[in-house]
């Protein structure tokens, strides 16, 4: 791996880059939460070579969205679920978005 290599990940987005400490304390909560979002499938963190959970900006976005559902009151298995569902219609949004885009004006793909 190149010097150039290392500092690329430094904008990954999906790169495991934080310890569940140090993830816990920029989320300003426990490491507990972030184990009971692992439990609820929410997230997936990597596992270090000492097997050691490590997380993403990615994923430490998704956990704190979940954490504004849990200070509102709403159960952890719901703001997972809820989490999910955003995430999913993101995503639809996104490829519809990319079919009208290829389809132009008038509605029909272009050749």
């Amino acid at each position: 791996m190149t010097a150039d290599d290392s500092f690329g990940r430094l904008d990954d987005d999906d790169y495991p880059a934080y310890t569940m400490g140090r993830a816990a304390e920029m989320l300003g909560t426990t490491q507990g939460f972030l184990r009971a979002i692992g439990e609820a499938r929410l997230i997936t963190p990597l596992r270090s070579a000492g097997g050691h959970r490590r997380y993403s900006r990615y994923q430490l976005r998704i956990a704190a969205r979940a954490r504004e559902l849990v200070d509102q009151g709403t159960p952890i298995e719901a703001a997972c679920r809820i989490v999910i569902l955003e995430d999913q219609l993101e995503e639809a949004q996104r490829i519809n978005a990319e079919y009208r885009r290829a389809a132009g004006p008038s509605g029909l793909p272009e050749s």
